[in-house]
């Protein structure tokens, strides 16, 4: 069901379900980001303060609306917490947002929220130890061979619109074509670029990631995605002021304004021939 189809009510409605599913997923992900970066396990034990080591209560774990009501500081020992768990949590409430309101109530809304709640955890996990845990990886992976079934109409469409990626038809075959194709390409590229420069130019977990994320996308909207995540990783570079950055939150960020207006640029694009 597409958001153009949804009474005005009912829109309203599915997009603050949206919002509070996006908030409270941004508060587990971040959780566990921070606990994947400083070694520990995300799996078992209480959510605790960082500084004082504390177990949080139910009121200090509501997201958005504890950070607030707390004025950023930690109920117990009274230590500044990081703005970084609200903004999180209002970054994948409104990406949540966003995806319903261009996909509507569908079989690929679901599946690009899992998407964005594994990306934004890579993404916090990259850019505290500039490293991508295989694990998100393996992830996102698995969630794409799972929620297959929830687009598979669309993917069943043959012809050029196979080619394109999200909203117009992206097959199976199209989709490993596509992360392998952009992933082995970038692969090679680092390859030789090291080999010239005589020092690493991209991890292999940016090309582990570019060939996840590339099995969402396809072939033509992965290569949009590939240069759209390089003009972003530049930008970072202008904003950060640092010679290195992280390149996952950049793939990331790219890959999601890809799912949402790649199809659209794409399209466009093709028209002109």
């Amino acid at each position: 069901m597409s958001a153009g189809t949804l009474e005005p009510g009912m829109l309203v409605y599915f997009s603050v379900l949206a919002a509070v599913c996006g908030a409270v997923f941004g508060s587990f992900i971040n959780c566990a980001a921070w606990r994947i970066a400083h070694g520990e396990s995300f799996l078992k034990g209480r959510s605790h303060c960082a500084e004082c080591g504390h177990e949080l209560g139910v009121r200090d774990l509501i997201p958005v609306f504890s950070y607030l009501f707390l004025k950023g500081k930690c109920r117990y020992c009274g230590k500044h917490i990081s703005p970084r768990y609200m903004l999180t949590e209002l970054m994948l409430a409104a990406a949540f947002v966003g995806l319903v309101l261009r996909f509507g109530v569908s079989g690929e809304t679901l599946r690009y929220m899992g998407l964005a709640v594994i990306l934004l955890g890579l993404s916090l996990v990259d850019l505290e130890t500039y490293r991508i845990p295989n694990g998100f990886v393996i992830a996102g992976i698995i969630w794409w061979a799972v929620t297959i079934p929830l687009v598979l109409p669309r993917e069943a469409i043959s012809g050029m619109g196979a080619w394109l990626g999200p909203n117009l038809g992206v097959t199976v075959q199209s989709s490993l074509l596509g992360a392998v194709v952009i992933a082995g390409a970038m692969l090679l590229f680092s390859l030789i670029f090291d080999k010239l420069m005589g020092r690493e130019s991209l991890g292999g977990g940016d090309i582990k990631l570019l060939f996840m994320v590339g099995l969402y996308l396809g072939l033509m909207i992965g290569f949009f995605n590939l240069i759209l995540s390089c003009i972003v990783g530049l930008l970072f570079v202008a904003l950060m002021k640092k010679q290195r950055i992280p390149f996952g939150p950049a793939i990331s960020l790219s890959t999601y304004i890809s799912i949402m207006a790649g199809s659209y640029a794409v399209g466009w694009y093709m028209s002109l021939f």
